[in-house]
Parts: structure tokens; C-alpha cells; sequence
């Protein structure tokens, strides 16, 4: 029944827990062919390499066969370390490719994720209960039936290339050596080919499947979802981040009615207050914007770039920030100092309006 309710998709909080847990989405079908591509992709390339490296050593091996016996045991020291060189020189690169093939695919789907908690031991995976339980779980039975598909592909690709070879071998009879070895070639490595794309639409497949299965297994109850809200509204360091962007958006919302203002009321630096007083419809001074140190300057600045009349008067200036509230009318013992400035202030007006 847990199970069924879980209908809300993971959010951001738990993928990262899960994340740092090492539960990431990943398909090893991907990494395995990843890993397929780049072993036959180095073979393809060098190729002619190791078979100029390989006559080098059979010729090695074959001049050793005409020499005298105690010759033959002093190349055989030689014969070792060749050996030893072209098994390093040949099967190396392979083996680094392919494994950098399967290390960039696994990073590519954990976006780089490293972490030893998969390595730690846990004891849940010690009981036998959950062991059956696995078993017989569905992804165990995908599983089963993906690597039955696989081996089935296999078998077929390997068995339809042999058959054609065999029914064509009576040809190798009235063909050269070289000539048939280029066919055997041909056939092995179209062989290879089309293995390799079966196994990249199996790939393909077990991709999309892995991805479902684990948006599936990431899915949460409303109850979960629910919980986790309200353990990220506890945590202080959230708490104090909310506080801080609902800060900056009041202070933005209270800058944006600065040029709506009929003044501002300042000391040199440290204060500074907008106020707007409409006779026709505000019963005393409204309070639109106030602010200390820089706040207090970009009032200003706004206000000048407005054309907005800026008042310096240290007392009321103090006065007003320290009193008076945000939207807000003034205190009634300020009427008579801002009255003053506001008197000054629409006479300053009109007598510019009677010179326009």
C-alpha cells in the first residue's frame, strides 16, 4: 500500500540525498557497450600494427627453430621479453581504451559522481529475506530476461557467420591463402558488427528502462513530500535564506516607489526618508521608502534621478527613520517639522511652474 501512494515525483532535496547516497541513475548495458565500442574501435585502427608487431615476433620465434641448441636457450631470454612486449604493446592499449570507454559513459550518466558509500558494508544485505526478496523482484526478472535476450542474439549472430563461412569454405580450396584470410577477416569483423549493433539497441532499451525504474523508485508519498517541507522550513540556514530574498524584494518593492515620492528627507550620509503626501487623498505623510548607509544613498540617487526634491535636516531625518514605519503614516509629533518641509517644499513647486 506504501508503495502505491507513492504518486509525487522526488524533489530537488531528495535526489540529492539519494546522490550523495551513490543512488544515481546508471545502466551498465551502456557502459558495457561503451566499452565494446572502443575495444573494436582500437582493433579496427591498429590493426595493421599488430599484425606487422605480431610477424616481427613469429619471425622471432621461427629463426629460433633453425639455430643450434645452446643458441635456442639464450634467445629464449629474449624470446620472453619480446613476448611480454608485444602482449603489452598489443593487448594495452585495448584494455586502456575499453576501460576509459566505460569510465566516460559511467561519468556521463552520474554527471561525475564519485562516492565510497556504495563500498560501505550493510548488514540488510546479509539477511536471507531480502535476498529472496530481490530474487524474485521484478528487476531481477528483467534482468534475467535481458541477459536471455542477450545470449540468444549472441548465439544466432555467431551461428548464422559460422554456417556462411562453412558453406563457403570449399572455396578456400582454389583460393590463396592471403585471399582467404581476407574473407575470414571479413566475415569475423561483420560478424562483430552486427553484434555490436544488436547489443546498442539492447543498450538502448535497458537505458530507457533503467531511467523509469528509477523515477519509479524515487517517487515519494504526499506524506513524505509533506515531511521533508517542513524539515527544510526548520533548518535555520533555509530559514535565514527565505529571510533574506524576502529582504531583497521588499527592498526592491520600496525603491520602485521612491520616484512617487514629494520628497526626501536626509542627513549628509547616514539616512535618508521618501515621503508622499496627497492633500486630495492621504490624511497625513506616508512613509514610501527609508534606509541607512548605502540604502539610505540609493534613495537618494533615485530620487534626484526622478527629479524628486531631497530636504537635508538631520534631526527630522533621524527622527523619521528611527519612528516612523514603512507605508505607514508618520507620527503625529512629526506633523509640524515635516509640515514645514512639505510647505517649503510646494511652494519651491509652484513657483518653478509659475516661471515654466
Amino acid at each position: 500500500m506504501a508503495e502505491g501512494n507513492k504518486t509525487e515525483k522526488a524533489t530537488p532535496k531528495k535526489r540529492r540525498d539519494e546522490r550523495k547516497k551513490g543512488n544515481v541513475f546508471k545502466s551498465q548495458d551502456a557502459i558495457a557497450v561503451a566499452g565494446l565500442l572502443g575495444t573494436f574501435a582500437t582493433l579496427w585502427l591498429l590493426l595493421d600494427t599488430f599484425s606487422t608487431q605480431l610477424s616481427g615476433f613469429m619471425t622471432l620465434c621461427l629463426a629460433a627453430v633453425g639455430e643450434e641448441p645452446q643458441d635456442v636457450a639464450s634467445l629464449s631470454g629474449e624470446m620472453a621479453v619480446q613476448g611480454v612486449m608485444l602482449l603489452a604493446r598489443t593487448v594495452g592499449p585495448v584494455i586502456a581504451v575499453a576501460i576509459l570507454c566505460a569510465v566516460a559513459a559511467t561519468f556521463a550518466q552520474t554527471r561525475f559522481l564519485v562516492t565510497t558509500e556504495s563500498l560501505k558494508p550493510k548488514f540488510s544485505r546479509l539477511n536471507p529475506l531480502q535476498g529472496i526478496k530481490r530474487l524474485f523482484s521484478l528487476k531481477s526478472l528483467v534482468e534475467t530476461a535481458k541477459n536471455l535476450i542477450k545470449i540468444a542474439i549472441l548465439m544466432t549472430i555467431v551461428f548464422l557467420s559460422v554456417r556462411d563461412m562453412f558453406f563457403e569454405s570449399s572455396r578456400y580450396l582454389y583460393t590463396d591463402l592471403s585471399a582467404s584470410a581476407a574473407h575470414l577477416v571479413e566475415v569475423a569483423v561483420g560478424m562483430v558488427v552486427r553484434i555490436i549493433i544488436a547489443f546498442i539497441v539492447v543498450a538502448a532499451m535497458d537505458f530507457f528502462y533503467q531511467h523509469w525504474d528509477y523515477e519509479k523508485n524515487m517517487m515519494m508519498t504526499k506524506q513524505e513530500v509533506k515531511e521533508e517541507y517542513k524539515q527544510m522550513e526548520g533548518d535555520p540556514q533555509v530559514k535565514g535564506k527565505i529571510k533574506e530574498i524576502q529582504r531583497r524584494r521588499a527592498q526592491q518593492r520600496m525603491m520602485q516607489q521612491v520616484p512617487g515620492a514629494d520628497v526626501v528627507i536626509r542627513n549628509p550620509t547616514h539616512f535618508a526618508v521618501a515621503l508622499r503626501y496627497k492633500p486630495d487623498q492621504d490624511d497625513a505623510p506616508i512613509v514610501l521608502a527609508k534606509g541607512q548607509d548605502s540604502v539610505a544613498l540609493r534613495i537618494v540617487q533615485i530620487a534626484e534621478e526622478n527629479e524628486v526634491a531631497v530636504i537635508e535636516n538631520v534631526p527630522l531625518a533621524r527622527a523619521l527613520y528611527a519612528q516612523a514605519e514603512l507605508n505607514q503614516f508618520i507620527p503625529q509629533e512629526l506633523y509640524g517639522p515635516v509640515a514645514e518641509v512639505l510647505v517649503y517644499i510646494f511652494k519651491l513647486n509652484s513657483k518653478q511652474q509659475i516661471v515654466k
